[in-house]
């Protein structure tokens, strides 16, 4: 059922493992997402930017197409349905449309612009137990357009956007969105551990998960790390299997063409990334 992030964060930060958000572009991604969620017995966030809500129609439709297939397929595992990197525009209308979790980033105002945008977020979301994140640092590569290169968020103002009473924090240490370049740095674990000290209990955000060493994954899970997001992954996962179908030119033998066939094996390259994934963020069996 659709519930909000913030319980199944508390205890994943308790238990030391992280709970994953997929990105869901479609009718495919998020049934696929959905049943390896059950298949892994592992609690699940459904991230959605704004780009793909467009996409998909609109809040309305995702919202009803994610509840249509959480009753559909029995899944009984809490998942979460989240606006990921959401203007102060877009998180007042995905409350409205039905969301129980979202993401503002004011990453790119002002630090004072984006306390008072989160605090009165903060007491509206919280009004209708709605959890919220919030992001501190630029988190490099592109998201929708914005493009930023990894910097590394300041501690004392993580603190100070933790002390509006967000349910979890994303802070830039060093990752970016998409593909990762040959010539990366790798997290500053420095200053997670830092953020750490001064937000204490509060479960913190990687973002960027695609492409980050299985090692790294783990040692900033260790350091508080309670919610990973990958997206590009997946999106690699479905365009390779889809390539291969159509290279074998099995959308040619009898109705191979037909939609149904021709996007399973992407949506099958999805379960197999998606299950990947929660078996090293430790979240299998916590649901």
């Amino acid at each position: 059922m659709l519930v909000s992030a913030t319980e199944m964060l508390k205890k994943a930060k308790a238990g030391r493992y992280a709970v994953g958000q997929f990105n869901i572009n479609n009718l495919e991604w998020t049934k696929s997402i959905l049943l390896t969620a059950q298949e892994c017995n592992s609690p699940v966030i459904l991230g959605v930017s704004e780009g793909a809500a467009k996409y998909m129609g609109g809040y309305d439709t995702v919202v009803g197409m994610t509840k249509g297939l959480i009753k559909g397929l029995n899944i009984t595992v809490p998942v979460a349905l989240h606006l990921d990197h959401g203007s102060f525009d877009a998180c007042y209308k995905c409350m409205e449309a039905g969301f129980l979790s979202i993401m503002f980033d004011g990453s790119h105002d002002p630090i004072e612009e984006n306390v008072e945008k989160t605090k009165k977020l903060v007491a509206d979301a919280h009004a209708q137990e709605i959890s919220i994140e919030a992001e501190v640092g630029a988190i490099g590569g592109e998201e929708d357009g914005v493009i930023g290169k990894g910097e590394c968020a300041d501690p004392a103002e993580c603190k100070s956007i933790a002390d509006l009473g967000v349910d979890f924090l994303a802070a830039g240490i060093g990752n970016i969105h998409g593909k990762y370049p040959a010539d990366w740095a790798g997290l500053s674990f420095e200053t997670l551990a830092a953020i750490q000290q001064l937000t204490g209990e509060l479960p913190l955000v990687l973002h960027g998960g695609t492409g980050i060493p299985a090692d790294m994954i783990r040692k900033a899970i260790s350091l508080g790390v309670a919610k990973i997001n990958v997206n590009t992954e997946c999106q690699l996962s479905f365009a390779a299997a889809t390539r291969k179908y159509i290279e074998d030119g099995k959308d040619l033998q009898g109705k191979g063409f037909d939609p149904r066939k021709l996007l399973a094996p992407g949506a099958e390259a999805i379960r197999a990334t998606v299950k990947e994934k929660m078996e090293l963020f430790g979240s299998v069996g916590q649901a």
